[in-house]
């Protein structure tokens, strides 16, 4: 499947909540701000493992992705948003003639620009609560022809879609003293480059970050850690070629999300392995098999 991915960006937290310094979901949103005039930055690494082939062809495909996000306080509730990917992908597969081949790619991928607006707030002593629609559109800045010795890539190795594909979504975020839940509603209308086009993206996403550490808060206590907990349901619509629908593409399917955070007051540290705990796929569609999530983010 082509990944809807919004990336999760985050500051402290809002200091007229009297909140200590908070965690963050990994895989989705947050509705809480960015200070006006601040920036916050974020440098995910993301290595996806996809292997459970039904078609007989005994498919391998993995992607180790890099992921850049520099995000603005426009103004105490308007947040800007950039995200810059550099992929690794190698597709290994067995041809119908019964010889091994690798098909691989690298390079930028398709840069993504969004919006956050905070439509409502309720600040309340030691919480928070926030909903914030978002929109945005991914620009076709990665390659989407690319060729090696056997034709033309398959969709699922090149760098890009060469389609401007725009999405947006709904985030709620509600922050006590102890833990922070996120939920997000998200959709992504991909559009037709070269005769292909990648089937609509909707997604529902939940994250529950909880403090472990420090058992209870002190005036002094200048580091957090956070256990992380997130549901990821993901529907793709089938893709498409010169308009026919492809019957091995698209489906549903359900992930979960285990996850650390070490938090300060203006950094994150966090790592977390997702695996797909229901995949109802058409046809042939490879299925993934996990992911693992790295990152680190700080405000200034």
């Amino acid at each position: 499947m082509k990944r809807i991915v919004v990336f999760s960006i985050t500051t402290v937290i809002a200091a007229v909540a009297n909140l200590p310094a908070g965690a963050a979901p990994i895989t989705t949103n947050t509705a809480l701000p960015v200070a006006k005039g601040e920036y916050v930055f974020r440098e995910q690494i993301v290595f996806n493992q996809s292997g459970d082939d039904p078609s007989g062809a005994n498919r391998d495909h993995n992607v180790a992705l890099s992921a850049s996000v520099l995000g603005y306080g426009v103004t105490p509730d308007l947040a800007i948003f950039g995200v810059l990917p550099v992929a690794y992908k190698k597709l290994k597969l067995t041809t119908p003639g019964g010889a091994r081949v690798t098909r691989k790619d690298s390079g930028l991928g398709d840069i993504r620009a969004f919006a956050r607006y905070t439509a409502y707030k309720k600040n309340m002593p030691g919480q928070t609560f926030r909903i914030a629609p978002f929109a945005g559109i991914e620009l076709p800045t990665g390659e989407n022809t690319e060729t090696d010795a056997l034709g033309r890539l398959p969709p699922a190795v090149q760098l890009g879609s060469g389609s401007w594909d725009p999405f947006g979504g709904l985030i709620v975020t509600y922050q006590t003293l102890d833990f922070q839940i996120d939920l997000q509603a998200g959709y992504q209308a991909n559009t037709k480059a070269d005769g292909f086009e990648f089937g609509d993206v909707a997604r529902l996403d939940g994250s529950l970050q909880y403090r472990l550490w420090p058992a209870k808060l002190a005036d002094d206590t200048s580091a957090f850690i956070y256990g992380v907990g997130e549901l990821n349901l993901i529907r793709q619509e089938k893709n498409r070629a010169n308009g026919i629908a492809n019957p091995n593409s698209g489906g549903t399917a359900l992930w979960g999300l285990a996850g650390l955070q070490y938090v300060t007051a203006r950094r994150i540290i966090e790592a977390g392995v997702q695996v797909p705990l229901i995949q109802d796929l058409n046809g042939t569609a490879l299925e993934r098999e996990y992911i693992v999530r790295g990152s680190v983010r700080f405000n200034f």
